[in-house]
């Protein structure tokens, strides 16, 4: 009964408000690189510029959530728990495969009630030296795939992702995915916006970086434009 914490059975259970959000995770040779967007939006209005949507399950492994930000927090509550559980009785880390597994018993035992809740976990295992990238979308499927993206702004880089991907990148080259994949959804969804938070994590440990709304994170289209007619007047008023 563990993993039932939602009554799946309540029809007046209300709706759970939708998050807009652009999440991507993707392996590479030496482990992962995942990124999320930081917009946080309740309808047409953004309550959140700057959320934080990876959350660590564990030392080696990540949450990216998207859709009701309540409900996946509290996912991520659980998952969290149960790890600690599960390191403390057979007293060595818990692989990636595993947390994957807990997010998606929790998903599927709760299908009716997390209507609102796609996430992706992803990690590094020392001890097989193999980055993972799991996709547990609303239902509770876990999915392993080489790259995975969900959330609103998803629906529009399909494309650039199909395209782009490759086998074997570089740290360098997946972290150049990940943020060009997140940047061009921020630029095309209303409801992805905000800074392009990346975490890479590989035999070396975790590794965060953040591209803040300037000259980091690519623009395109009329945003990019836009930007750079600003950027000429800003510079013209320096003058």
């Amino acid at each position: 009964f563990f993993f039932y914490f939602l009554s799946s059975s309540s029809s007046e259970m209300p709706h759970a408000v939708s998050t807009g959000t652009t999440i991507v995770a993707v392996e590479y040779a030496g482990g992962v690189v995942i990124g999320a967007d930081s917009r946080v939006s309740t309808g047409t209005y953004i309550s959140n510029r700057a959320s934080d949507k990876i959350t660590p399950l564990s030392d080696n492994a990540f949450l990216l959530r998207s859709g009701s930000a309540a409900d996946t927090q509290l996912v991520s509550d659980y998952v969290r728990h149960m790890v600690h559980q599960h390191e403390s009785q057979l007293q060595r880390p818990i692989d990636v495969p595993t947390v994957a597994n807990l997010v998606m018993q929790i998903g599927y035992n709760n299908k009716n009630a997390l209507s609102a809740a796609a996430m992706l976990v992803a990690g590094y295992d020392a001890a097989t030296r193999q980055g993972h990238v799991y996709a547990v979308p609303i239902g509770g499927t876990m999915v392993r795939q080489k790259y995975a993206i969900d959330g609103s702004g998803s629906i529009f880089i399909y494309g650039y992702c199909d395209s782009e991907y490759k086998d074997n990148m570089t740290r360098e080259e997946a972290e150049s995915f990940v943020a060009e994949a997140i940047a061009l959804a921020m630029s095309t969804d209303g409801s992805s916006g905000g800074v392009v938070r990346l975490v890479t994590v590989n035999a070396d440990g975790i590794f965060r970086r953040l591209h803040a709304g300037d000259k980091s994170v690519p623009r395109f289209g009329e945003e990019k434009d836009v930007h750079k007619d600003l950027t000429d007047k800003a510079n013209a008023m320096q003058t």
